[in-house]
């Protein structure tokens, strides 16, 4: 199977750019989406760009998870496939090929998956304009030669036949930004843009996040005399931890081979980690499609060829159990035993922000990226703003961090594209209430406000969770803020306030409080599990509900199926010796191994048709996520509720509900 290339092509070299094929207007209207694809009668794109435009489109939009078993040209059949109502059909993009498409608001949200910005190449696209993009998506495209423009005047331009410099889609972008696209992509920019150096500004106060990056500064941008970092250019920094899933190991390893030859090995392998968590639990589910056959050869493909290139690479593999299952999901393994404050962490899945509970800089990448840095141990990092999250109190009992976490999606300073590619620092007396469990479902759910990651700095609790594995902390004092130092914005978030909330099916940023969901929704599937729902102090909460209902005599109703997903085998020895496991069946839960499994529409607890409702733990509902279904994201508590409830309940709701049942 041949790997993506980033070889550099004729439009990089001529440095022009003009409107040579089609443009697909990805508006709000589905209908007039598969019009264009289909060449039905619609507007010219000139008309259709003063239609609504479709906006948060996700990455699983663009390519379904199961699409990413492959990692060659066949991503462009597939690409768009899952885009919301499903009336893009496998091919159809490819077959248009638009040269330019177009669309709104945070485009390229959700998962870090490079294969996005594959399918959308292999498909005919060159140009992706939007009116905001996420950090890794358009990073993405950058290092794969897709030009990224929030700037709809060139776009009238290039519709009106103008023909303009490939300086103009450049122009808001830093040095070296602007030579990676100029280059083709980072490999080329590796090839030819050594020359290339970056701005710093004059030495000042530091927040954490520029204290990390700066002390990480890779020798190829030393930090001159008297200078520090600036806010908005980019950096090669040096990554102590790096890590990959089966999802993309193979694509990544097929990069690394193909631009640092067959005999390249791992940079310090000691700091790689390899995890199969993502498809250890897909068998079953995939069985039951019409390709099911070819989906699970294609599965155990990805699994065969990522062990091999661990063992040759000399990293950590991080497997899957005998008895089903992994050994852990690649989160909550790094957050259990391998995070420590200030470290930088890279990791090709957008939740590896996680590690911010701890302290860590630790943030997603793309397989390029993870290629890259395989090599060197760099990343490329444009130093970010930082929006300081203050938390003030304490959470009332019956509510946690998954809430907070869905307030703030709703908060006026975090909603719509404020935060994206920024870093949420939470701080304020209200952190000292917080575990490191809880700090990390904060961290983890950072990305869905478009944040590039979150994080703590580290204090006593962190110290605490560090010395349960190792004595050595790093020195605290450069782990903290310079008095002084800048940030973009500051949201205040007073904890007793904060209620227990939903996120509405469709997208987590759909956040309401629960309370104010009148009618009733009945129940199909519950699920307590991923990276987000599925740590010990999870595990606590989910029992902390089924005990009260096993007092008073209630159970999983007939015709509702209720999983509980541990995130790793610690978890599991956390759940069994506190007597949780027995508790969970004895009420009609059913207990999974740990893997990434429903949340990416690989295991047990996914949706099987549209019309199935799931109340689940997870951190994202965009459509097709989960299998066809509708899902709505609540905290633990409210998921093991819903599950005795058959309805979306509260814990105080659960007990009249089970009543009249």
């Amino acid at each position: 199977m041949r790997p993506p290339s980033n070889a550099r092509d004729e439009d990089f070299e001529e440095r022009r750019i003009s409107l040579r094929g089609n443009v697909l207007v990805l508006t709000e209207d589905t209908d007039v989406v598969a019009a264009q694809l289909s060449g039905g009668p619609v507007p010219g794109p000139a008309e259709l760009l003063r239609a609504p435009l479709m906006n948060n489109i996700s990455t699983d939009e663009i390519i379904p998870g199961w699409c990413c078993y492959w990692y060659d040209e066949k991503l462009g059949d597939y690409a768009y496939l899952g885009l919301r109502d499903k009336k893009v059909t496998e091919g159809a993009l490819k077959s248009f090929a638009p040269q330019i498409i177009v669309s709104g608001e945070a485009k390229g949200c959700g998962s870090s998956r490079e294969h996005a910005v594959y399918a959308e190449k292999y498909a005919g696209v060159e140009v992706v304009f939007a009116r905001s993009f996420e950090r890794i998506y358009e990073q993405n495209c950058r290092n794969v030669g897709i030009i990224t423009c929030t700037d709809f005047d060139l776009l009238e331009s290039l519709l009106d036949g103008e023909e303009l410099p490939l300086e103009a889609f450049t122009r808001r972008a830093n040095n070296i930004e602007r030579a990676i696209v100029d280059l083709g992509g980072l490999f080329g920019f590796n090839r030819e843009g050594s020359s290339i150096t970056p701005e710093f500004a004059a030495a000042r106060p530091l927040n954490v996040v520029e204290k990390i990056l700066q002390g990480a500064l890779s020798p190829r941008n030393p930090l001159p005399e008297d200078a520090s970092v600036s806010v908005g250019e980019s950096y090669f920094v040096t990554t102590d931890v790096r890590f990959s899933h089966e999802y993309v190991t193979p694509m990544a390893a097929g990069m690394f081979a193909q631009q640092f030859g067959p005999d390249a090995r791992l940079a310090e392998p000691d700091s790689c980690y390899f995890f199969q968590d993502h498809l250890s639990l897909a068998g079953p589910v995939l069985k039951r499609r019409p390709n099911g056959d070819q989906l699970i050869a294609r599965v155990d493909d990805l699994g065969v060829r990522q062990r091999e290139f661990a063992e040759l690479g000399g990293g950590h593999f991080i497997g899957p159990r005998e008895n089903g299952g992994s050994q852990a999901i690649c989160h909550n393994h790094i957050l259990e035993h391998v995070a420590r404050p200030g470290d930088v962490i890279i990791g090709t899945d957008s939740h590896t922000c996680t590690a911010g509970a701890v302290g860590a800089l630790a943030f997603g990448v793309g397989a390029t990226d993870i290629a890259n840095s395989w090599y060197n141990r760099e990343i490329l990092v444009k130093v970010p703003a930082v929006v300081r999250v203050e938390l003030d109190g304490v959470l009332r009992p019956g509510v946690c961090a998954k809430d907070v976490m869905l307030n703030l999606l709703a908060h006026p300073g975090i909603e719509g594209s404020r935060t994206l590619g920024k870093v949420l620092l939470f701080t304020g007396s209200g952190a000292k209430s917080l575990s490191v469990d809880e700090r990390a479902t904060l961290c983890n759910m950072a990305v869905e406000a478009g944040g590039m990651t979150a994080m703590f700095e580290a204090d006593d609790i962190t110290r605490a969770h560090l010395a349960r594995r190792t004595p050595a902390l790093p020195d605290a004092a450069a782990l903290t803020s310079d008095p002084g130092a800048d940030y973009a914005s500051t949201v205040t978030v007073a904890l007793d306030t904060v209620e227990p909330m939903v996120a509405l099916p469709g997208d987590p940023r759909n956040a309401v409080p629960l309370a104010s969901v009148h009618e009733e929704i009945r129940v199909d599937k519950a699920y307590g599990g991923s990276c987000t729902g599925g740590k010990a102090e999870d595990m606590d909460m989910y029992a902390s509900v089924f005990r009260l209902a096993r007092e008073q005599g209630l159970s999983v109703p007939e015709g509702v199926q209720a999983y509980i997903q541990v995130g790793s085998e610690a978890v599991m020895d956390h759940a069994a010796k506190h007597g949780y496991l027995d508790l969970f069946e004895q009420v009609g839960v059913t207990v999974l191994p740990p893997s990434c499994g429903a949340c990416i529409n690989a295991g047990p607890g996914v949706s099987e048709r549209p019309d199935e409702i799931t109340v689940s733990a997870q951190n994202r509902n965009f459509p097709g996520r989960s299998g066809p279904g509708q899902v709505y994201l609540t905290s633990p508590y409210v998921v093991a509720a819903s599950a005795i409830a058959g309805r979306l309940s509260s814990v105080e709701d659960m007990f009249t509900a089970g009543a009249r049942s």
